[in-house]
């Protein structure tokens, strides 16, 4: 059935092509030929126009090339109407024509004739150089019967034209009847071929197809059994490869005795893990007292389990801390042991009692350090009271015993003398009034308790600038003025008191800038100067030092109001003080 459905299909298609080929053969000469009628037209359009140009030409060298080219497009045009008229071989012309293309051939040949007979006299007459009179009447016969030509080949070529449409008309119609014809085939080989044996293919299929998820059942059951056991088996190896290598463990029996120890276990405790019939105290280390105290573990505690810390010495008498599990299991009925699970927690020990050791130390330092600044502190009050009574003493104590003197000696007889020592007496008030605002200023600014921290540093910076004669400047960049409380605004003023003191003191420098700002959270005042600068690595390792001791003073100090100092130094650069406060 297969065999006779192919055999039909091809033959279809096998004379389908046939009728094809032929019918594209015969149409091979049709553009040819409708091609070769429009060329003649232009033919003797060209040669109407060259004729003209010829009968108009004088020089002899021009009319020679003139007649010659006239010659070629006449013989061009003569080969390819008589190639029309009786057919041509070499152009694939067909040497027969239907009725109305003959008798269009026929109604043309005397215009065409007459052409061809008027050109060669015209030529004749032109090599001659004689008739003119002659050759313009040719010219017109000539124009006559070139109009009467090309009417006559328009409609040779609208033929033409038709006749090739016809013969395209007929090709699409018989491939359409092929199609269908073959589409019939098809249709009958589907429903009495295809179709029936497609029915008989698919249930053996199907029955081959029920068969085989039969079979891929029973393998996936079988296959999925097999892995189930080997995933088993290497599940059981696994475990015990992690447990001999990963964990330090080891089953003994209630008695105490070693029944099985890890192979990681026996090389951390340097034991054979052949031999039998050995305490797991004695396992464990060589020390008979650690030994009695395992072993009372393990009496005690077999039934319930035990977990704690214990600290043991190796054989190669190093101490080992190990946080050790003991945990009852039952094999059968009336037989059990114990699993122990130990992790070795030396250096985690070690760690803790060094970070003890470290707070330890740390405390102690830091006890050293409030003693020392306890007593600078004390010192510095010692030193300050000091100031105070030696500026009170030797400043005001003088002028006040001075103005008493000068009060006693005016004679009030003698107006001119009075008055002179009256204004000595002024000049000496006035140095008495600013020598106790400036030991009260040295004490507690007014402005810092009247105004706030602002308006103190702006008057610190102008009167140290004024008394030490260097350039003191103070810049409040985000214009704050809000006031703070009470102990951070004294912290923050003795904190930038001291690093203008600094800067004055010890860095040699001319000038110094105490800028201030602030944003939503946090107040910030940096101290710049263009002095010599320091190591600040150095300087913090001598604590001891007057320096060291400035830096951790200010440390400290600005600790008590949650801030924090930044010390930014190059050595003959200058130095750079940031202290940040939360607000």
């Amino acid at each position: 059935m297969y065999i006779f459905a192919l055999i039909t299909i091809a033959i279809t298609v096998i004379l389908s092509q046939l009728l094809i080929q032929y019918n594209l053969y015969s149409q091979l000469s049709d553009s040819r030929i409708i091609n070769i009628s429009g060329k003649q037209r232009m033919l003797s359009q060209k040669l109407t126009k060259e004729i003209l140009v010829l009968n108009f030409i004088t020089d002899s060298l021009q009319k020679k090339e003139q007649i010659e080219k006239i010659s070629k497009t006449i013989s061009l045009w003569e080969l390819n109407h008589y190639s029309l008229v009786n057919g041509s071989a070499q152009l694939g012309f067909p040497k027969e024509k239907n009725s109305i293309l003959t008798r269009y051939f026929k109604n043309i040949k005397p215009n065409f004739d007459t052409i061809i007979k008027v050109t060669n006299t015209f030529l004749a007459n032109k090599k001659e150089n004689k008739n003119e009179h002659e050759n313009i009447k040719l010219v017109q016969t000539l124009l006559v019967n070139e109009k009467i030509f090309l009417s006559e080949m328009n409609q040779i070529v609208s033929e033409y034209d038709n006749e090739a449409l016809e013969k395209v008309t007929l090709q699409r119609k018989t491939e359409y009847i092929i199609l269908a014809f073959t589409l019939f085939v098809l249709l009958l080989e589907f429903l009495f071929i295809f179709k029936p044996t497609t029915k008989k293919i698919e249930s053996l299929i199907s029955n081959l197809l029920y068969s085989e998820k039969k079979a891929l059942k029973l393998a996936q059951d079988t296959e999925i059994i097999s892995e189930a056991k080997e995933n088993s088996v290497k599940e059981l190896k696994s475990l015990n490869y992690a447990m001999e290598n990963t964990l330090l463990y080891c089953r003994i029996a209630t008695d105490g005795t070693i029944i099985h120890i890890g192979e990681k276990f026996s090389k951390l405790l340097q034991y054979n893990p052949f031999n039998t019939e050995t305490k797991f105290g004695e396992v464990l280390t060589p020390i008979e007292k650690e030994q009695l105290i395992i072993d009372r573990i393990v009496l005690q505690n077999n039934r319930r389990g035990w977990q704690g810390e214990l600290n043991i010495t190796t054989r190669a008498e190093q101490s080992l801390w190990l946080d050790l599990s003991m945990i009852p299991v039952t094999i059968k009925k009336d037989e059990s042991e114990l699993l122990i699970i130990c992790f070795d927690i030396t250096e985690r020990k070690k760690a803790v009692q060094e970070v003890e050791r470290l707070n330890t130390a740390n405390i102690e330092n830091k006890l050293n350090q409030q003693k020392i600044i306890s007593s600078k502190i004390v010192e510095n009050q010692e030193n300050e009271q000091n100031r105070i009574a030696r500026e009170i003493h030797d400043g005001i104590g003088q002028m006040l015993t001075g103005l008493k003197f000068s009060l006693e000696s005016i004679n009030l007889d003698d107006k001119e003398k009075a008055a002179i020592k009256i204004d000595y007496l002024k000049k000496l008030s006035l140095d008495i009034i600013k020598g106790v605002r400036t030991a009260t200023f040295n004490l507690m600014p007014p402005e810092l308790s009247d105004h706030g921290i602002n308006p103190a540093l702006s008057k610190l910076t102008l009167e140290l600038s004024k008394l030490t004669g260097k350039n003191i400047l103070f810049y409040n960049k985000t214009d704050f003025n809000a006031r703070l409380d009470s102990l951070i605004e004294i912290n923050i003023y003795r904190l930038t008191q001291e690093a203008i003191n600094n800067a004055i003191k010890y860095a040699d420098s001319t000038h110094i800038i105490v800028q201030l700002s602030h944003s939503a959270t946090l107040l910030s005042i940096t101290v710049d100067d263009n002095g010599k600068g320091f190591d600040i690595n150095a300087v913090e390792k001598k604590r001891n030092s007057e320096s060291g001791m400035g830096m951790l003073f200010m440390k400290e100090r600005i600790q008590y109001i949650n801030g924090r100092v930044f010390f930014n130094s190059i050595p003959n650069e200058g130095t750079r003080i940031t202290f940040n406060i939360p607000i």
